[in-house]
């Protein structure tokens, strides 16, 4: 028989821990359990070098314990946000424009932050003879998929420009949404422009490519810091296994500690590119990625109303309350254990 009063203890805990942390308390079961297994998504990017790491050094398994872990990677946000809203994954490393996009569209019922993974590494890049803003018109520019994070930032500079988008392709700049490692094969063959893009591919166009940075994102941004990715999970899942949220988060804090040592870092993450492609990243071009992109479990959500303004400005979302976005409660229980200060959810928890 159920015990009420330790029913009711588990909930006046689960309710003060989450006044400590600025974050809502997930409605947690007193029967609740560890899941049987946590399928999560990530790229095969640079700016998830904390699930490659993770993955390849056992670091997630490790935390996870007797849950099993299964990985599905996915070239950008709004394809795996639609894998986990229809329950086919349960977490994902993602860009910030997707994870906003679908809380909005299901009214905060579909997902909740539960820790940052990377801030920077995004940039455009162009051909060689073009050096302005103004150059750009006429031209046709590639993001990695249409409202990926990259893509919404794209769209709201142009704009900001004086540039002309639409969601259809036309306007003053032909905005072409395209797999990030179709996008440099066009490149090269002049067939496009240049690319919004995030590390490793800004890198990529860079070395491989010949390409110029135009904007490196971070200049847009106070004190150049912006989220590049973050850690979402269904709220169905982290109501239901908030132990196995916990362990993950845990996981990737663990990942991101050891990306501190850029020399074991570059290593680890090409051995996982090359499990997942059948191809490691050149030296020149893992290492110029690498001195671009910050690993950190802070999620930076006081950027998100920005973010969600910019995506609202462009037509990618409808404008809407974040409030209840993040869930920092076990984030900061494994910061305090590692004697780091408390994220803040920016008034979004």
């Amino acid at each position: 028989m159920r015990n009420p009063l330790r029913t009711l203890t588990v909930l006046v805990l689960a309710a003060a821990g989450a006044a400590l942390t600025g974050c809502s308390a997930p409605a947690v079961s007193a029967e609740s359990t560890p899941a049987a297994a946590i399928r999560v998504g990530y790229f095969d990017n640079l700016t998830h070098a904390p699930a490659l790491v993770g993955i390849h050094d056992g670091l997630l398994q490790k935390a996870l314990g007797k849950t099993k872990l299964q990985t599905t990677q996915f070239n950008a946000g709004p394809a795996e946000i639609e894998a986990l809203s229809a329950g086919a994954i349960d977490a994902a490393y993602i860009g910030p424009s997707p994870a906003i996009n679908s809380y909005l569209k299901s009214k905060g019922q579909s997902l909740k932050i539960v820790s940052g993974v990377a801030t920077g590494g995004a940039a455009l890049v162009v051909a060689g003879d073009i050096s302005s803003a103004a150059e750009l018109k006429g031209k046709t520019i590639a993001s990695p998929q249409l409202g990926n994070t990259q893509d919404v930032a794209l769209r709201y500079w142009l704009n900001k420009q004086g540039l002309k988008t639409s969601l259809t392709g036309s306007g003053d700049v032909t905005i072409a949404p395209t797999d990030n490692a179709q996008a440099l094969t066009l490149f090269q063959a002049g067939k496009i422009d240049g690319a919004w893009v995030p590390e490793p591919w800004v890198s990529r166009f860079v070395v491989d490519g010949k390409a110029k940075v135009l904007l490196d994102e971070a200049s847009l941004w106070p004190g150049g810091r912006f989220p590049t990715t973050v850690l979402a999970v269904s709220a169905t899942f982290l109501n239901a296994h908030p132990q196995t949220v916990k362990a993950l988060v845990q996981g990737n804090a663990d990942a991101v500690a050891a990306l501190k040592d850029p020399a074991a870092a570059a290593t680890d993450i090409n051995a996982q590119l090359k499990a997942d492609t059948g191809k490691p990243l050149e030296d020149a071009v893992i290492q110029r990625a690498l001195d671009h992109v910050t690993f950190d479990t802070d999620p930076d959500a006081a950027a998100f109303s920005t973010l969600a303004k910019h995506a609202s400005a462009v037509g990618i979302s409808t404008p809407g309350s974040l409030k209840g976005l993040f869930d920092l409660t076990a984030l900061n229980t494994v910061r305090s254990a590692a004697g780091q200060q408390p994220a803040s959810s920016g008034g979004l928890g």
